[in-house]
């Protein structure tokens, strides 16, 4: 299974031990417990790729104080043999919590002094919460245990198993974030917000060899994390990152920690710290000698998403380096103190990226002097609003501020990304193309209608220095007009018809075909079918000739990258270079919106990547195997995980039965066709169905399905009787229901079999399938419907023209008068009927009263 069903089935069965307890406290000891089986496994590989075998790893004891310290010099800690993850799992009913209490105590003892700040009471939010996941030792042992069964199957070794473990740990904590509410929400800043950052950032620092990041409210650590990754696509040496992280609650912090250490980065490059941001800054001074040691920390990008508006003191800050340029956020909003902390922490060169409420643009006192500050000192570069409800446990809508120590430019630019957005359950979430739009238009400082705006520093004076959104870029869609002479007389208004410039740009003689010439700004319609007009026009044929010029060769392009490179394809970079060549190819194609290629490519590139990393990391062989597909069912009374048939690792069955199998494919799907309309034909016979032959015994109480003993008795009864034409009618009808249910019969067990040897079959032909059979089935796969999605998009751009000359002629098809008579015809009509009701005196003449009303009278 790959990592996504992975996840996926962890965090299931996660949801059903839960149980009572919250879940913002579970995730710390799941999360907690993934971490020392990592540490453990961690433990293992590196004693085997050191000459330990299996019986060395035995024999690993606190007293053997050689090995002891040898473990530790090396990876900055030891974990005893008794006390490894491993170890737990092969104790089966042996294993107690105890065993827990035990190695979480000896691996804090244990940990070496250079490694203390990484690993020290790492641990204490899982060890301090055991007790609350049971009343008494067993049944604390009995849910520790399930625990360890659920993570046992998480793979930990080799540079590709880094991903799949960051990518469940992350999956797991996004999860508990989004289904527990504001509470523990409070640790994640979504993925998509923090991909976005992270490109910002990325964009900025690109070419740089080292680099130092700081988070100071740092939560699950995932937001430091996605800018290491967005980094290092620019990077040869991911090593060269160095990751400082602070954060205030300590069972978040170990979070930080946890997801740090598990994504391979290196300790040394790990400097955190459990400490409040505002009262205290980064402590970087020897505590016998403060004045003379104190040397902050500067650093090439500071990312964060703080708590909003939250309460903070002030009081005898004035001097604080980090406030005293710009002066004190209000006692009640700490939003400006976060700011300011981090501007106060980049280099000159540096940059810094936080998410924080929209009231931050607009209020007074002393927020807006601040602000003011900010803006006369060339600090803000840029302003990104983002979609209300797009953070857990919050509904309020955020931005995204971009600001820099030096600028060249004396301009702000101002973005609102509002509306770019995908509901998900209860949230919207930022789409791939949403993203990639926003980080863009930042680096291009790009003004674009209903969406950016560069503004000068002048304006923003004018406007008391007042930053808020709808100021400077209005994103609204227009209110609908109605033109008043077409409304009265008809016609449709030239006004309107400019109205699509866009589309008579790159159609230009399109206009002329749809609409008729006039001496007055008003026209109607030239043809009486405007979608064969659209269509079949020459300038739409040429669009589309453009369009498969361009990509005429994308699927040789995409052969290449992919299917021939597919062993050493830069996975991290690669959809960024097939982005670029389709950005290219439509850069001589009017009116198709790249960002919707994008998204198509994003689409299908999350399904490539995965298949990509298995086939690099376990080599191309990989392609050509099945796995068990284990399903969960439930047998007396427990669920069980069973296999049900074979999956392919790389290859879909399904796939291979439509290309290879193809014959026995289609005649399956006939046949299974057939049975699914057998139910309809059963309903038709039921509604010939006399009234008279249905109050038989022959149907159900409902009447809406058969009896089959009854019908076969019924049958026999019958054929006894004298052959009227009603007894026949009814013999035909229960006969062309026993051939059906027989047919049905047959059916669902020709099915059965002929499902299990296709199967079968599938099964032997993936796995000897030929390399170059491996390569056009995943050219299918990859890159079929990729293709087949890219090119739909001119026909997308069609249909939306044809759409909305159609409603324009609809909206003026009927002219007020037309109307107004229509009206009067309808209330002569309706007064006229009112003549032929009858009823007492008092309806009499409310009815004669309605009548004078409609007649105007």
């Amino acid at each position: 299974m790959n990592k996504q069903e992975l996840a996926n089935r962890i965090w299931e069965s996660a949801n059903k031990m839960r149980s009572k307890i919250e879940a913002n406290e579970y995730k710390d000891y799941i999360l907690g417990f993934i971490f020392y089986k990592y540490l453990s496994d961690q433990e293992i590989k590196f004693l085997k790729e050191n000459d330990f075998d299996d019986a060395d790893i035995k024999d690993l004891r606190e007293d053997e104080i050689e090995t002891l310290e040898y473990v530790q010099r090396n990876i900055g800690y030891f974990i005893s043999y008794e006390n490894l993850f491993s170890t737990w799992i092969s104790k089966g009913r042996d294993f107690d919590v105890s065993d827990v209490r035990d190695a979480l105590s000896a691996f804090n003892r244990l940990i070496y002094p250079t490694h203390k700040k990484v690993f020290d009471k790492v641990f204490d939010t899982l060890q301090t919460g055991l007790s609350k996941l049971g009343d008494s030792s067993n049944s604390q042992t009995k849910a520790i245990s399930g625990l360890l069964q659920l993570i046992k199957d998480i793979p930990m070794d080799g540079k590709q198993d880094y991903d799949v473990l960051g990518f469940i740990y992350e999956y797991l904590i996004s999860q508990f974030a989004a289904n527990a509410g504001k509470k523990a929400g409070e640790f994640y800043t979504p993925h998509e917000v923090s991909v976005l950052m992270s490109e910002i950032v990325a964009e900025h620092l690109k070419g740089e060899k080292e680099i130092k990041i700081y988070d100071p409210t740092s939560g699950s650590g995932s937001l430091l994390i996605n800018i290491g990754n967005s980094i290092s696509k620019y990077m040869e040496e991911y090593n060269n990152i160095k990751y400082y992280a602070q954060e205030l609650k300590e069972n978040t912090y170990n979070l930080t920690r946890m997801n740090l250490v598990m994504r391979g980065i290196k300790p040394d490059n790990i400097v955190t710290r459990n400490g409040d941001t505002l009262e205290e800054d980064w402590p970087f001074f020897d505590e016998n000698d403060p004045v003379n040691t104190y040397d902050p920390l500067y650093v090439d990008a500071v990312v964060s998403n703080p708590p909003y508006s939250q309460a903070w003191d002030p009081s005898n800050k004035e001097h604080d380096p980090r406030y005293s340029r710009f002066g004190l956020a209000p006692k009640g909003k700490a939003d400006y103190a976060f700011l300011l902390h981090d501007l106060f922490h980049i280099k000159p060169d540096g940059i810094m990226t936080i998410v924080l409420p929209h009231g931050v643009l607009f209020r007074g006192g002393e927020e807006g002097q601040i602000r003011k500050n900010l803006i006369e000192n060339n600090h803000i570069d840029t302003i990104i609003g983002l979609p209300a409800n797009i953070f857990f446990g919050t509904g309020i809508p955020t931005i995204i501020i971009v600001l820099k120590q030096k600028r060249e430019n004396t301009d702000t630019l101002i973005i609102d990304a509002s509306k770019g957005f995908i509901k998900e359950g209860k949230n919207n979430k930022l789409r791939a193309s949403d993203i990639k739009r926003i980080v863009d238009a930042v680096m291009n400082r790009e003004s674009i209608d209903k969406f950016s705006r560069l503004v000068s520093r002048e304006e923003i004076r004018s406007n008391d220095y007042n930053l808020n959104i709808p100021r400077y870029v209005d994103s609204s869609e227009p209110a609908e007009t109605w033109d008043l002479y077409a409304s009265m007389f008809g016609g449709i208004p030239m006004t309107e018809i400019d109205g699509l410039e866009e589309y008579w740009k790159a159609f230009p003689t399109l206009k002329s075909a749809l609409f008729t010439n006039s001496d007055i700004p008003y026209v109607e319609l030239a043809t009486e079918d405007i979608k064969n007009t659209i269509k079949n026009h020459a300038d739409i044929k040429t669009f589309e000739n453009a369009f498969k010029d361009a990509f005429a060769d994308f699927h040789l392009y995409l052969k290449e990258e992919w299917i021939e490179k597919m062993e050493h394809v830069e996975i991290s970079k690669s959809e960024n270079v097939i982005s670029e060549n389709i950005f290219k190819r439509l850069d001589q194609v009017p009116l198709i919106d790249k960002y919707e290629a994008y998204q198509i490519l994003d689409d299908e590139w999350g399904k490539i990547a995965v298949d990509l990393e298995i086939i690099q990391t376990e080599g191309f062989a990989a392609t050509k195997k099945v796995d068990p597909n284990l399903v969960t069912k439930k047998k007396d009374g427990k669920e069980q995980e069973i296999q049900d048939g074979w999956v392919g690792r790389v290859i879909p069955f399904e796939l291979v039965q439509k290309e290879l199998l193809s014959d026995r494919y289609k005649e399956l799907r006939e046949k299974e066709a057939r049975l699914a309309e057998i139910p309809s034909l059963y309903e038709e016979i039921i509604e010939d169905m006399t009234e008279e032959e249905k109050d038989g015994q022959v149907l159900n109480d409902n009447n809406d399905a058969f009896v089959p003993k009854e019908v076969t008795k019924k049958l026999k009864e019958l054929k006894k009787e004298a052959h009227t034409e009603e007894v026949k009618s009814f013999i035909d009808k229960l006969d062309r229901y026993e051939r059906l249910s027989k047919e049905e019969k047959d059916l669902k067990k020709e099915i059965k079999s002929e499902t299990a040897k296709l199967h079968m079959l599938t099964k032997e032909t993936i796995e000897n399938l030929t390399d170059s059979m491996v390569c056009e089935l995943l050219d299918k796969k990859w890159i079929g419907n990729l293709l087949e999605s890219i090119n739909k998009l001119p026909d997308t751009i069609v249909d939306n023209l044809v759409s909305k000359i159609q409603a324009l002629v609809s909206k003026y098809k009927t002219t007020y008068f037309e109307l107004e008579k229509e009206i009067k015809e309808t209330e002569m009509k309706l007064a006229s009927m009112i003549d032929e009701l009858e009823g007492n005196e008092y309806d009499m003449k409310g009815l004669s009263e309605f009548k004078a009303l409609l007649l105007g009278e």
